[in-house]
């Protein structure tokens, strides 16, 4: 798709600021869209927005079309009249500077029954909205309410440990499941219509402010998940359901026995047998919440690795073709214009970072996808990519990601000889790094320039989100109200102006 040169934010709404110990889709979600329009910005680049599973992470989600109820707003349900000022109070007492899942969770699933309860005894004024969206989701809806609903029937545990007939989906099973579960299987649905309620008010706001959301697609779905055990055609499973292979990557660097991620993987060819139905359901729901979609781990349309589900690292896999242009070229004539070739094709951005192998640029030259240039990888020398010289138009750049240290962590840690060059290049001396930074890729030819929040705010590693393989800590980092700076958005909007975007 041809794009606007222009910029913007990566923040995840739980960063977001707020009394309720998470970011959420309330008062505070307006807000940042105001102060973001005010920079001139007219991006806001989230993380994926499933529902949250082992680790708390938005990349291990029990769901690909279900939206996150933790970040619903209790604000928000407040004016709703399901809950009450004192429902609300009992939220304050988290912490407002992490989100510390193990205290927030019980606390905001309570909430959340509250308000379930509330419209049980008073149904009327969302009963016909309820009804109307359970009706038109229920593609994946039916399939992933009754997942939940029998997973903590069954006490929380991966769906490969229920009774066999449940596992296994038998027909008399789901059928008797539906009857005792259907209270529980009511209130996941509510959830829910509650969080595409509060979403689809955000997006529409960020649209009247001239706000596009940029989405994330992660190419893998976790195991345990309502995808893999309602379509285990769609994956590689034993006859018991377990995964056969697995995703992950190779030893490289960074890795001497490579990262076994344990994403069951596709069996592609069942999935053209279906024409990539699963595919097209789960791009055009996608592109319902989103305006732009970006494909996490891009490489893996072309090729992915696979690792036997026995093994315990990721040493001996091995490359296996994917489906490529196939997959893309069904998803265009479906869901885009079917011009993708020329430019207007879908909006999508992909994630093409990591071994970048021939197969992988001929897919993204054949549908004019842009790429990902982050500088903080670009000080080894001037041959190397993701330095601004090296850009060209139809990419996108980013200061650094979720995945990668702030760039003052960066900096704090980075080897003398990448320092000494990182100076020389930008001609700077480093105290301002992360503007440094921001000025940089700003000014290059990259249609989209993109920050994490805590580039701008000049935070250092301790505001990192996420780090790779590590267990625990991660997701956690907020905001806080005082960092909605008039002079911060003044500079922004000044670099906006400068740069034209």
């Amino acid at each position: 798709m041809a794009f606007k040169r222009s910029s913007g934010i990566l923040l995840h709404p739980s960063s977001l600021p707020g009394p309720y110990g998470i970011g959420d889709l309330g008062p505070q979600a307006f807000r940042f869209v105001d102060w973001l329009a005010s920079t001139g910005c007219k991006l806001w680049q989230v993380l994926p927005l499933g529902p949250t599973g082992y680790g708390d992470s938005p990349y291990q989600c029990f769901s690909a079309f279900a939206g996150n109820p933790y970040l619903l707003s209790p604000d928000e349900l407040l004016a709703d009249g399901l809950l009450t000022q004192s429902d609300l109070d009992e939220m304050k007492d988290l912490p407002a500077s992490r989100v510390d899942f193990g205290l927030f969770i019980p606390k905001k699933l309570d909430l959340l029954q509250k308000a379930f309860s509330s419209f049980q005894s008073n149904p009327e004024h969302l009963r016909e909205a309820f009804d109307y969206f359970c009706a038109e989701n229920s593609s994946w809806l039916d399939d992933f309410a009754l997942f939940m609903a029998l997973k903590e029937a069954n006490g929380g545990g991966s769906w490969n440990g229920w009774p066999e007939a449940q596992r296994s989906r038998k027909k008399a099973a789901l059928s008797k499941a539906r009857k005792e579960l259907s209270e529980s299987i009511q209130r996941y649905s509510f959830y829910q219509f509650l969080f595409f309620r509060q979403w689809n008010k955000i997006r529409a706001y960020a649209r009247e402010r001239g706000i596009q959301i940029i989405g994330d697609i992660p190419i893998f779905v976790a195991y345990d998940s309502a995808d893999v055990w309602s379509h285990p055609e769609l994956f590689f499973l034993d006859k018991d359901g377990n995964p056969t292979v697995v995703a992950g990557v190779p030893p490289d660097g960074f890795s001497a026995t490579g990262q076994l991620w344990g994403n069951p993987l596709y069996d592609w060819e069942a999935h053209k047998k279906e024409n990539y139905a699963w595919w097209l359901t789960r791009v055009r729901a996608s592109l319902q919440l989103m305006d732009i979609l970006r494909f996490d781990h891009f490489r893996g349309f072309a090729g992915y690795y696979e690792i036997p589900a026995s093994h315990t690292t990721a040493e001996n896999g091995r490359w296996v073709t994917g489906p490529g242009k196939d997959l893309f070229r069904v998803v265009d004539k479906y869901l885009g214009d079917g011009l993708i070739t020329h430019g207007t094709g879908l909006p999508v951005i992909a994630e093409d970072l990591g071994l970048v192998t021939p197969d992988v640029i001929e897919l993204l030259n054949a549908f004019e996808l842009p790429g990902m240039k982050v500088l903080q990888f670009g000080f080894s020398g001037p041959d190397n990519l993701f330095l601004p010289h090296n850009y060209v138009p139809n990419c996108v750049a980013y200061t650094g990601t979720h995945d990668n240290d702030t760039a003052f962590g960066w900096y704090a840690n980075a080897p003398q000889h990448e320092l000494e060059f990182a100076h020389r290049y930008l001609g700077v001396d480093g105290h301002d790094f992360a503007w440094d930074l921001i000025r940089a890729v700003w000014k290059s030819v990259a249609v989209f320039a993109i920050t994490p929040l805590q580039d701008v705010l000049g935070l250092g590693g301790e505001a990192r989100m996420n780090f790779p393989s590590k267990l625990g800590g991660n997701w956690e980092w907020r905001m806080t109200d005082q960092d909605f700076r008039e002079d911060l958005a003044a500079g922004l909007r000044d670099l906006n102006w400068l740069t034209n975007r």
